[in-house]
């Protein structure tokens, strides 16, 4: 183990010593985004076809709810321009630092974070993100502006993986975006302490999204949100808890 945390260590600090703070930040980011994301949300879509019977077992809403291949495949596209927008925002950003003479908000240390440092920022972006999403998230379900931008969102009544980022380009800013973005920017976290966070949700927003009622069923307040419209408008309940909007499920299940 000494002999992995002396490698990475030598590694980080090589890598921080050849590239700019602002190659890292873009490409690393850029990274991330494409292998935990896209990697866990096929992933989720394949098992239909790969072990039907075992996707069918698992799945938190009956077949007849699923979207086709065809709404599979405009999601894929929407998703697609999401992420274009979102790389094209981040390229702008970093421009406009340049042009301004403005360093990166992250920390770039050629000494990589210890664990105890990561576990503490992680979980107080863990915190913030929640926090931002559930607000800008019931924001988004006021009158004008989910008519206008996030019923996009809610196309799909039986969510799969891609949906986590199948939203209004709006949407894709203020609810997907900033919560995850801004944490780790206004902490001026490491650079791969913000990597690390980037990861987890990404995998937590597309097994949110995914239909499953894998690890311990973390799917099924969201997918009741997308069932439902008026519930669980957090990712882990306990905001929903301190403002009500889980009790509306109980009263819902009981009305069936």
């Amino acid at each position: 183990m000494m002999l992995l945390n002396h490698s990475l260590s030598s590694l980080w600090a090589s890598t921080v010593h050849t590239y700019s703070h602002r190659q890292l930040e873009f490409w690393g980011l850029l990274t991330v985004q494409i292998i935990f994301f896209w990697i866990p949300a096929f992933s989720y879509l394949a098992l239909d076809h790969l072990f039907p019977n075992f996707s069918a077992r698992h799945k938190l809403q009956p077949a007849q709810k699923q979207p086709t291949a065809a709404e599979v495949w405009h999601c894929f596209l929407v998703v697609s321009r999401n992420q274009l927008q979102s790389i094209v925002t981040s390229l702008l950003l970093l421009g406009l630092s340049l042009l301004r003479d403005e360093p990166s908000r992250f920390c770039f240390s050629a000494t990589l974070p210890g664990w105890p440092e990561v576990l503490r920022d992680i979980f107080i972006c863990w915190v913030a993100r929640e926090v931002i999403f559930y607000y800008a998230h019931r924001l988004l379900h006021t009158r004008g502006l989910y008519k206008g931008i996030h019923k996009v969102h809610h196309e799909f009544t039986a969510p799969v993986a891609l949906t986590a980022q199948y939203a209004h380009p709006v949407e894709q800013l203020i609810a997907n975006t900033l919560p995850i973005a801004l944490p780790p920017l206004l902490l001026g976290t490491h650079i791969v302490t913000m990597w690390i966070f980037l990861a987890l949700m990404l995998v937590e927003t597309a097994t949110v999204h995914s239909g499953y009622d894998f690890f311990a069923g973390i799917a099924r307040g969201h997918d009741a949100h997308h069932e439902k419209f008026n519930v669980h408008y957090g990712a882990y309940g306990w905001m929903d808890w301190l403002h009500g909007t889980d009790k509306m499920k109980r009263r819902n299940v009981k009305a069936e």
